[in-house]
C-alpha cells in the first residue's frame, strides 16, 4: 500500500497543479472540492460530505495550499484507499484535469492516448520528490526500453549528446518535456507511429500493468479437453487468457501463488512444446508456437512465482528500487566526496592564507632585522665604549674584593682555631661529665654495699637477742639441767664471742664503707665543681667565637 500511495500521490500533484492557474502554489476551495469528489467516485471511496464541506467551508481564509490539502487527502481519501478500484481510470481523470494546459498534442507524432501512456510511465520513473522530475539515468533506462521494445537498435553515441545537452540545462525532464521528447520523435527516426505507438503501449504494459510477458498460445479445456488458442498475458500473480490480443473478451485467470509450479511435458496430442502450470485447486496444460517461447514463458512464470515466495515486487519496480538505492548510494558517495573536497579546499585555503600570512611576516622580519641590524651596530658601539667603562671599574671592584677577601681569610683562620680550641674544651667536659657519671656509680655501689652490711648487722643482733632469751630461759631450768646448760651457755657463750667478734668486724667495715662513700662523695663534688668550670669556660669561649665570627 506505501508504493500505491506514492503512485497516486504524484498523480494527485498534477492535477492539484494544473488547478493553480496563476502558479501561485494555492487552489480556490471550491476546486479542491469538485477534485476531491471525483477522486472518492473513481476511487470507490464512500462520500463524506459533512467533512467535505465542513474542511472546503466558504470563508475569509482564501486559497488552500498543497500543504494545506494534504491532511484532508490523507485523512478521509489515501487513508481509505483499497485495491478494488482501476487505476488506469483514476491515472485517467488525473491526466484529464493536467494534460491540455500542459502540452499542445498537434505537432506530435504520438496519440492521445499513447501521451498518457507516457505520463503515466513518467509517474512510475519519477523521483519520490516534489516537483517532480524524472532524471537522465531514468530517460536513458525508458528510451533503451522503447527502442528494444519497437526493435530497433539503441544508439548510445546520440544519447549521450543528449545527456550532454541536458545537462547543461537543468540535467532533468518535467512530464510534458518527456512527452515532446518521445512524440518528437527524436529517439525513433525512421520509425513509423504505428511501430512507435506500439514500443509506447508495450513499455506501458510492462511498467505500469505489471505485464511479464503476453502471446498467443494453444490451452486445453477443462471440460471437452479441446485445444483453443488463447491471448495470454502475465502479470505478477496471475495469468489471465483472452480471445485476441485486444482484451475485450476475457475468458478466466490462472491465479499464480507460492504453492504453485510449472513443469514441462512431452509432446502428446498431436501438440508439442507442451507445459503445466499447477495450482493449488486445478492445473492447466498449454502449447506453446515453438521450443524458445515455450522455455521462456517457463521461465518467466517460475520467476513470477519465485517472486511470490519470496514477497518481492515485480521484476521492474525491484529493478526501479535497485536503480534508486545505487543512485542514493551514488549521490551519498558525490555528497561525501564534494563534502571532502570542500575541506580540502578550506585547507588548501587556509595554507594559501597561512603562506601568504608567513610571507608578509617574513618581509616585515626582514625589514625588522635591517633595522635591528643598524640597531646592533649602533649598540655594539656603545657598548664597546661602556664595557671599556665598566671594564675599569670592574678592575678597581676586583682589587677590592681581593683585600677583603684576604681580610676575611684571616678573620676566617682565627674563627677556625677558636673553633678547634672549642672542640677540644667539649672534648675534655665530655670526660669530665664521664668522671662524674664513674664517681655516681661507685657511690651508688657503696650505699648498696652499706645497705647490706647493716642488714647483716640487724640479722646477727635478732641472732644474739635470740641467744640471751634462750639464757635466760635456762637459767630458771632445773640443776641438772643447769649443768647440762652449763656446758651448752659456754658453747653458746663462745659463739656469741665468736657472733661479737663478727659483729665487731661489720662495724668495722661499715665504718670503712663510710669513709669510702665520703671519699666518693667528695670526688663527685670535686668532678662536679671541675664540670661548672669548664661549663662557663666552654661559655666564655662561645662568647667570644661569636664576636670574631667572619662577615659579622
Amino acid at each position: 500500500m506505501g508504493l500505491l500511495r506514492d503512485e497516486l500521490l504524484k498523480s494527485i500533484w498534477h492535477a492539484f497543479t494544473a488547478l493553480d492557474v496563476d502558479q501561485s502554489g494555492k487552489v480556490s476551495k471550491s476546486q479542491l472540492k469538485v477534485l476531491s469528489h471525483n477522486l472518492c467516485t473513481v476511487m470507490k471511496i464512500p462520500h463524506d460530505p459533512v467533512a467535505l464541506e465542513q474542511h472546503f467551508k466558504d470563508d475569509d481564509e482564501g486559497p488552500v495550499s498543497n500543504q494545506g490539502y494534504m491532511p484532508y487527502l490523507n485523512r478521509f481519501i489515501l487513508d481509505k484507499v483499497r485495491d478494488n478500484f482501476d487505476l488506469l481510470e483514476f491515472n485517467n481523470v488525473c491526466w484529464t484535469l493536467c494534460f491540455k494546459k500542459n502540452i499542445n498534442m498537434s505537432h506530435l507524432l504520438i496519440s492521445n492516448d499513447d501521451a498518457f501512456k507516457v505520463w503515466c510511465i513518467f509517474n512510475f520513473l519519477s523521483e519520490d520528490r516534489y516537483p517532480l522530475v524524472i532524471i537522465t539515468e531514468e530517460i536513458e533506462y525508458f528510451l533503451w526500453k522503447l527502442m528494444e521494445a519497437m526493435g530497433g537498435i539503441w544508439n548510445q553515441e546520440r544519447f549521450d549528446d543528449y545527456k550532454l545537452m541536458l545537462n547543461r540545462k537543468q540535467q532533468c525532464l518535467i512530464a510534458w518535456e518527456l512527452i515532446e521528447l518521445v512524440g518528437m520523435g527524436h529517439f525513433s527516426k525512421g520509425m513509423n507511429r504505428q511501430t512507435l505507438s506500439m514500443g509506447i503501449s508495450e513499455v506501458f504494459q510492462e511498467l505500469i500493468l505489471d505485464v511479464l510477458r503476453q502471446g498467443y498460445m494453444m490451452k486445453k479445456g477443462h471440460k471437452r479437453k479441446n485445444w483453443t488458442e488463447r491471448w495470454f498475458v502475465l502479470g505478477p500473480n496471475s495469468m489471465s487468457y483472452y480471445v485476441s490480443e485486444d482484451l475485450t473478451d476475457k475468458k478466466g485467470d490462472i491465479l499464480l501463488d507460492r504453492n504453485c509450479c510449472v513443469e514441462s511435458l512431452p509432446d502428446k496430442e498431436g501438440k508439442k512444446c507442451l507445459f503445466i502450470v499447477k495450482c493449488s485447486d486445478k492445473s492447466f496444460e498449454i502449447s506453446a508456437s515453438d521450443k524458445k517461447r515455450k522455455q521462456e514463458w517457463i521461465q518467466a512464470i517460475q520467476t513470477c512465482i519465485q517472486l511470490l515466495r519470496l514477497g518481492l515486487p515485480s521484476p521492474h519496480r525491484e529493478a526501479r528500487l535497485r536503480r534508486r538505492e545505487l543512485r542514493q548510494k551514488q549521490q551519498a558517495e558525490q555528497g561525501e566526496l564534494e563534502e571532502r573536497m570542500r575541506l580540502l579546499q578550506i585547507a588548501n585555503e587556509n595554507k594559501h592564507r597561512q603562506l601568504e600570512s608567513m610571507r608578509k611576516k617574513l618581509e616585515e622580519a626582514a625589514a625588522t632585522a635591517t633595522l635591528e641590524e643598524q640597531r646592533r651596530k649602533q649598540t655594539q658601539t656603545d657598548l664597546q665604549d661602556r664595557y671599556r667603562t665598566d671594564l675599569e671599574r670592574e678592575k678597581m671592584v676586583r682589587q677590592q674584593m681581593e683585600e677583603q677577601v684576604a681580610q676575611k681569610s684571616s678573620e676566617l683562620e682565627q674563627y677556625l682555631q677558636r673553633v678547634r680550641e672549642l672542640e677540644d674544651m667539649y672534648h675534655r667536659l665530655e670526660d669530665a661529665l664521664e668522671d662524674e657519671r664513674q664517681a655516681r656509680q661507685d657511690e651508688e655501689i657503696m650505699r648498696k654495699l652499706q645497705t647490706r652490711l647493716l642488714e647483716e648487722e640487724s640479722a646477727k643482733r635478732a641472732e644474739l637477742e635470740q641467744i640471751h632469751l634462750q639464757q635466760q630461759r635456762a637459767i630458771s631450768q632445773t640443776q641438772a639441767e643447769k649443768q647440762e646448760l652449763e656446758s651448752e651457755r659456754l658453747a653458746k657463750e663462745m659463739a656469741l664471742q665468736a657472733a661479737m667478734l663478727q659483729l665487731e668486724r661489720l662495724e668495722r667495715e661499715r665504718h670503712g664503707a663510710l669513709e669510702q662513700y665520703e671519699e666518693v662523695r667528695m670526688k663527685l663534688e670535686q668532678a662536679a665543681n671541675k664540670t661548672k668550670s669548664w661549663k662557663d669556660k666552654v661559655a666564655k669561649h662561645e662568647g667570644l667565637v661569636r664576636l670574631i665570627q667572619p662577615g659579622k
